[in-house]
């Protein structure tokens, strides 16, 4: 079937470039690193934190590779899994609005491999009560 020079439509079978899919992208990879960096700080196995936090292994490596999207739900059950702020999770997800400064000092926080993870989430909730922010 011969085409038309005169017809810009794309080729059938291809789809036309979807606008913020580039940036949803780069935060599916940057959760997933996320993840991935705190289960490694953990000293966690991605089959541990997968059976603590209610998911199957294949998924929480898909997640921790930016394949797939996980739910708000699923992102809760990791940060409780993980012990830290499931509001972190939800911003690098594109879930909620980015607070740079509550961020940082949280991202701090979650990064500093000198405290336990019990540590870390006592000062995320002190922290949270002296700012008036929850992450649960």
């Amino acid at each position: 079937m011969p085409t038309d020079p005169d017809d810009d439509r794309p080729p059938r079978g291809h789809l036309p470039p979807v606008p913020g899919l580039d940036e949803l992208d780069r935060r599916l990879a940057d959760v997933g690193t996320f993840i991935r960096s705190q289960r490694e700080t953990a000293s966690m196995s991605v089959r541990r934190l997968a059976e603590l936090a209610g998911v199957s292994n294949p998924y929480l490596s898909q997640i921790e590779r930016g394949l797939r999207k996980p739910s708000a739900d699923i992102l809760q059950q990791i940060a409780k899994a993980l012990q830290i702020s499931a509001e972190t999770l939800y911003v690098r997800a594109g879930l909620l609005a980015d607070d740079p400064a509550v961020n940082a000092v949280r991202d701090a926080i979650a990064r500093d491999r000198a405290l336990t993870p019990e540590q870390r989430r006592a000062l995320i909730q002190v922290y949270e009560s002296f700012v008036g922010t929850t992450t649960d």
